[in-house]
C-alpha cells in the first residue's frame, strides 16, 4: 500500500480482522471468564490512560499555554464538552444505536444488558484506537505523504486489543472499525489538504483529556461507576479550540 490514505486502510482492516477473531473466540468463554478479561482490560485501560493524562505536563503545551494553564484547559474542556454532549444527549443517543444495530442483527432490541456491552465495546475501543499521538501525527504524516510507518505500527497495537475487547463485548468494537475510519480518514484529508496544523501544545492537550475519558471508561469496565463518557466526547473537540484561544489571548 502507498496511497495516501493507505495506513487508514491498513488500521481498519487489521480492527476488523482482530474484531472478528475476538468475537468467533469470545462465544466459547464461560461468563466468568469474560468478566476476568474485562477486568484485566479495565486495568489495561489505566495504564494507557495514566500515560495519555501525562501529556498535560507537556513542555510544548506548557511553552505556549503558561505553566498553570494545562491543567485549566483540560478541566475547562471537559467541563464544555460534557455540557455540549449532555445537552445533545449523547450516550443516549449511543443507546439507540446500539439498539438500531442489535435489531438490525436479530439479537434483541429491547435486551439492555446487549446494549451496554455494546456501548461499552464501541466506546472503549474508540477511544483507545483514535485517541493519541499514533493516531493523530501518524494520519497527518500518511496525507502529507511522509509514509505510513507510524499507523502501520499502530494497526499491528490496535489489531491484537480488538481481538482481546472483541472476545468481551463483541459487536460494538468490530463498529469502532467505522470510527477509526472517520475520525483517521478525516485527518489523513486534513493532512492532504493544509498540511499539519495541529501544532504539538494542542495535541497534548487532546491527548491529556482523551486520558481522562478513558480513566470513565476504565471505571465502567471495572464496575466501579457508570461514568457518561460518552457526553464528554465533545471534549476532544474543545481541548484544540480552548488551547489555540489561550495562546492568543495570552
Amino acid at each position: 500500500m502507498d496511497f495516501i490514505g493507505a495506513g487508514t486502510v491498513l488500521n481498519v482492516l487489521t480492527v476488523v480482522a482482530g474484531a472478528l477473531a475476538g468475537m468467533a473466540v469470545g462465544g466459547r468463554l464461560p461468563a466468568a471468564t469474560r468478566e476476568v478479561v474485562t477486568d484485566c482490560l479495565g486495568l489495561v485501560t489505566l495504564i494507557v490512560a495514566g500515560l495519555s493524562v501525562m501529556d498535560v505536563l507537556s513542555p510544548a503545551l506548557a511553552d505556549a499555554v503558561g505553566s498553570s494553564a494545562p491543567v485549566l484547559i483540560v478541566l475547562g474542556s471537559l467541563l464544555i464538552g460534557s455540557v455540549i454532549g449532555s445537552l445533545l444527549g449523547i450516550e443516549r443517543r449511543l443507546g439507540t444505536l446500539a439498539g438500531t444495530v442489535q435489531g438490525f442483527l436479530g439479537r434483541g432490541r429491547e435486551d439492555h444488558a446487549a446494549r451496554e456491552r455494546f456501548i461499552e465495546g464501541w466506546l472503549t475501543a474508540s477511544l483507545l484506537f483514535c485517541v493519541g499521538p499514533l493516531a493523530i501525527l501518524g494520519t497527518l504524516d500518511d496525507g502529507l505523504g511522509r509514509g505510513i510507518d507510524k499507523l502501520a505500527l499502530k494497526s499491528v497495537l490496535d489489531g491484537f486489543a480488538a481481538l482481546a475487547f472483541a472476545s468481551t463485548f463483541g459487536i460494538g468494537v468490530l463498529m469502532s472499525a467505522v470510527s477509526v475510519g472517520v475520525v483517521q480518514g478525516g485527518l489523513t484529508l486534513v493532512g492532504v489538504i493544509v498540511g499539519s496544523v495541529l501544532p504539538e501544545a494542542h495535541i497534548a492537550a487532546l491527548t491529556a483529556t482523551g486520558g481522562l475519558i478513558l480513566v470513565g471508561i476504565a471505571l465502567r469496565l471495572l464496575r466501579i461507576r457508570q461514568i457518561p463518557v460518552g457526553d464528554m466526547l465533545p471534549a476532544l473537540v474543545v481541548a484544540p479550540l480552548l488551547t489555540q484561544l489561550v495562546v492568543l489571548l495570552r
